[in-house]
């Protein structure tokens, strides 16, 4: 009996020795502590900064977006705003480029002084820089300067047809890989017909375009905004209704990806392009640098993203895509 009475002590030291390891074990596994916690929260998370444009959905009037009126979402899932910053003061910096088709009939010349006043009214934070379209490549005239003054004196006359039509696609992501990375906003303004012979522009697809296609890719990758003014060509193939609906489509594509905006008026040349200027000046005026927290894979990529707010009469435009990697 005595022995008994000694094995009952013996048996639950061991029980409850092997139980407190046991806990201690699960312990470990089921609470992780604050640094895996926090690793694991924030794993795959990669900060992604978009220049975001606002604009009243009615009137002249641009209300007053803070940060806490911004909602991200990256495939429906919504993201963390972490800034919203207004690019005004200090952080105003801005190189805008001017890209004209040289395939352009004579009479663009004519928006010429619109466009000189659309250069002189910029800011004192902003580059311009001028550039003629043709051969897939871009003959500067102006390199970015804040001289707005010898800016608008590298105007010239589009040498038209004869050039012959190549992709303005081309051109504008020649411009774009040779452009130097800059801490400031980086904007373009294409006026062109938008034609494409080279890469389907006579195609009843824009999408079949691969020069369109790694134009967008480049822009969003590298965080340019791209504006486009439509303007017919010269010779017989800037002619032709269908032709002409498609390389507008184009337009607005690259620009709709990029968070710009594409300006045209049927068929043909507006009287006066400088409601175009005017919008697009209002729209440089009022753009914020966005940062939000994206989920990353394991190569860079194009994530699609949607910026919205619930504040009445106001619209955000952005990049419909936000590029999780380096830039390009």
């Amino acid at each position: 009996m005595q022995n008994r009475i000694e094995q009952i002590p013996f048996i639950s030291r061991r029980f409850i020795g092997w139980g407190a390891v046991l806990g201690m074990m699960l312990a470990t596994i089921i609470t992780p502590g604050p640094a895996a916690a926090q690793q694991t929260s924030n794993s795959g998370q990669v900060p992604v900064q978009l220049v975001v444009t606002v604009k009243p959905a009615h009137g002249s009037a641009v209300p007053a977006v803070g940060r806490d009126d911004v909602q991200v979402f990256q495939r429906g899932k919504a993201s963390t705003v972490t800034s919203w910053v207004p690019l005004q003061g200090d952080k105003a910096g801005l190189q805008l480029f001017i890209l004209i088709d040289d395939t352009s009939r004579s009479t663009l010349a004519l928006q010429y002084s619109s466009i000189e006043k659309f250069i002189e009214e910029q800011p004192a934070t902003t580059a311009v820089g001028v550039g003629y379209m043709r051969n897939g490549t871009v003959a500067v005239t102006q390199e970015l300067t804040t001289d707005h003054a010898k800016a608008a004196k590298a105007l010239r006359l589009p040498l038209g047809a004869a050039v012959g039509y190549t992709s303005p696609y081309l051109s504008l992501t020649d411009l774009m890989k040779k452009w130097p990375v800059s801490e400031n906003r980086r904007e373009i303004l294409m006026i062109t017909s938008g034609v494409d012979p080279l890469g389907g522009g006579f195609s009843l697809d824009p999408y079949s375009n691969p020069y369109l296609e790694a134009a967008m890719e480049r822009a969003q990758r590298g965080g340019f905004i791209v504006y486009a003014i439509y303007s017919p060509g010269g010779g017989f193939e800037g002619r032709g209704r269908f032709r002409t609906v498609f390389a507008q489509t184009g337009l607005d594509l690259i620009s709709q990806k990029t968070g710009g905006q594409a300006y045209y008026l049927g068929f043909g040349s507006p009287v006066d392009i400088r409601p175009y200027l005017d919008d697009i000046s209002a729209n440089l005026k009022h753009q914020y640098q966005l940062t939000y927290l994206a989920q990353g894979g394991k190569k860079p990529s194009l994530e699609p993203v949607k910026v919205k707010t619930e504040m009445p009469n106001t619209g955000l435009i952005s990049a419909q895509d936000g590029y999780v990697g380096a830039g390009m």
